[in-house]
């Protein structure tokens, strides 16, 4: 049987925090967690949208506990800002689904930090979120980081002479920092397990959703925008494409260090299964290199141990 809302498990006593929640993939992500008993932190950086998703989200669920937190991951001194009220808070972090991101902008813009703005958005903040919040994950008793790819990780290449995409081509630096999301994934898993982290990272991709991401980035004159308008058929529906996020966060038979996204033709949409693994990802050499420069670009570092081998 296909995977459903219907089979996500109770996550009562559960604590979510899920980046771009306030539209899209990561609303539709945060709304599950939270009908099924989850504590749910919508990361958003707009104030006025993240009150509607509550709105919206009370609605479908009544009893949820759901609460929005502003965030840019545009820049790295609101991340930090963001991880500096949540540990505050001290509340261990069960979930942790690294969603938010930004597709294809046609002409090159940086973060507020220099970096190119998908290189930084999509991957970096994501990375230095995760490091921040290391000591609430671990808090947890069985926490869970899912790291959002997508489909065009296939044809990512992580260009270290040409990481911030100087030159620049939207759609390649697009899939160089879908990939390093799932590198960082994997490479999460590898280090959690040499040294007893008790966190289980997992990547999910999910396909092309009919979501307003297209449209955003690359504008409504695009190719890809026309087909998106008059072809949204062939897309998935955004709830049954957050499906392979939430299967990731939340499936007590989800592998460690596994990858999942729609199984139909080409995964553009379908049932929720295993995902197909671009080579690049599986690279543990390359994988510690842009860790190691992660750490350095962003200034943040997990906590120090042995590196598996």
């Amino acid at each position: 049987m296909a995977y459903s809302e219907h089979d996500i498990p109770s996550l009562s006593g559960k604590t979510a925090v899920v980046t771009g929640a306030t539209g899209g993939l990561g609303y539709e992500t945060a709304r599950m967690l939270a009908e099924h008993g989850a504590r749910v932190i919508l990361a958003g950086r707009n104030a006025g949208k993240g009150a509607k998703a509550l709105h919206d989200i009370r609605v479908t669920a009544p009893q949820a506990d759901v609460t929005f937190e502003k965030v840019d991951l545009g820049s790295l001194a609101s991340v930090a800002a963001l991880n500096d009220r949540l540990n505050s808070a001290g509340n261990p972090i069960d979930i942790l689904v690294n969603n938010a991101g930004v597709m294809t902008p046609p002409n090159r813009q940086t973060t507020s930090d220099g970096f190119e703005l998908q290189f930084g958005t999509n991957y970096l903040s994501h990375f230095a979120l995760t490091a921040r919040l290391m000591p609430l994950l671990t808090a947890a008793p069985a926490a869970r980081v899912v790291s959002l790819s997508s489909l065009a990780a296939r044809q990512g290449q992580i260009d270290f002479d040409n990481l911030q995409s100087e030159t620049y081509r939207p759609v390649a630096a697009y899939s160089q920092s879908k990939l390093a999301c799932l590198i960082f994934g994997f490479e999460l898993q590898r280090r959690s397990t040499a040294n007893g982290w008790g966190i289980t990272s997992t990547a999910a991709h999910p396909g092309i959703a009919r979501t307003d991401l297209i449209v955003n980035g690359m504008g409504e004159r695009s190719p890809l925008a026309f087909v998106r308008k008059y072809m949204s058929f062939l897309f998935a529906p955004v709830p049954q494409a957050a499906l392979a996020s939430v299967f990731a966060a939340t499936e007590p038979n989800a592998i460690p260090g596994g990858y999942y996204g729609p199984t139909g033709m080409q995964e553009i949409r379908g049932r929720v299964g295993v995902a197909r693994t671009p080579d690049a990802a599986l690279d543990t050499i390359l994988a510690r290199r842009l860790w190691d420069i992660s750490e350095e670009l962003s200034g943040v570092s997990f906590p120090r141990a042995a590196v598996p081998a």
